[in-house]
């Protein structure tokens, strides 16, 4: 076995077993490893143990930092910087400055998720070296893959192919590291 590897990559019949075999990888304290199908499989995600994610809150910062930001300079820019007296009406009038303030808001909101969800996602990443496996271009058609990552601390290179063998993998190779 090779220590230029990224991991090991275990090709499974089903999509029930492979969050069987996720969920006993992660009984079996391993905690750096991804599955791959060509849909979404139910309960995946918490056999790898995701938790909530960010991008919401991300969201909320952006749409609450644009709204006001939008408001405040209309207000500055209506009220002090360039006050004109138009037929008695008043300075600072909130209802004229609400179009632009929601405009800001979902705009700063929806640019401020992107790139969280960029950010969180270690994306653009325009290669992985999953990619690189023998037979993964199935994960797309109907391969479903478990991949274990040699940086887990409880990865053994012979230890984990023999449990992804106990857990039904029909195929497992080494995922070279380019």
């Amino acid at each position: 076995m090779s220590t230029d590897i990224y991991g090991l990559m275990a090709r499974f019949e089903t999509a029930e077993r492979l969050v069987e075999a996720t969920h006993a990888m992660r009984d079996a304290g391993y905690v750096r490893m991804d599955a791959y199908a060509p849909f979404p499989v139910e309960g995946l995600s918490g056999a790898l143990g995701f938790r909530r994610n960010a991008v919401p809150a991300i969201m909320l910062g952006g749409g609450v930092l644009g709204g006001a930001g939008a408001y405040f300079m209309q207000v500055y820019a209506m009220a002090y910087d360039y006050p004109l007296d138009i037929g008695g009406r008043p300075l600072h009038s909130w209802p004229a400055f609400i179009p632009i303030t929601f405009e800001l808001t979902v705009l700063s909101a929806t640019l401020l998720g992107l790139l969280g969800m960029l950010a969180l996602n270690g994306l653009p990443r325009l290669h992985h070296p999953v990619f690189s496996a023998a037979g993964f271009d199935r994960a797309s058609i109907d391969g479903f893959f478990l991949c274990i990552e040699r940086s887990d601390e409880k990865f053994s290179p012979t230890e984990t192919r023999a449990r992804l063998e106990d857990l039904g993998a029909v195929n497992i190779e080494e995922v070279p590291l380019e």
